[in-house]
């Protein structure tokens, strides 16, 4: 079975940034938004996933985490934005239901609802 480790920097509203690692990127986000992950993420609503990055290897993920912690504000705000200008949160959508429209050459539209992961 193949691992992904995850290297995320959340943000709040008013740009407060956390960079953490997990194994999975969904629970740890439910934690943070939910305030089960307590502590800084919690104190100063840092919700938002704004960037992350998957490895293979544990190792690789963590080493990752403390380069980046190392940098200056300015380097993180640089690496968000090269990717996400806009500072979308980038798992909003997680665990709402898709909505899917088929199209029916007849002419009727159905829509159905699903969970996505």
């Amino acid at each position: 079975m193949e691992h992904r480790y995850y290297v995320y920097i959340l943000a709040s509203k008013s740009r407060v940034l956390y960079v953490g690692v997990t194994n999975d990127l969904g629970v740890r986000i439910r934690q943070n938004r939910n305030g089960t992950f307590g502590g800084f993420t919690s104190q100063y609503n840092v919700h938002r996933l704004v960037w992350y990055q998957s490895f293979m290897w544990v190792r690789a993920a963590i080493d990752r985490e403390k380069q980046i912690k190392r940098w200056r504000r300015e380097k993180k705000v640089a690496l968000i934005e090269r990717e996400n200008p806009t500072w979308e949160d980038l798992a909003a959508e997680w665990g709402k239901p898709a909505r899917l429209q088929f199209h029916d050459p007849a002419g009727a539209t159905e829509n159905r609802s699903l969970r996505s992961g």
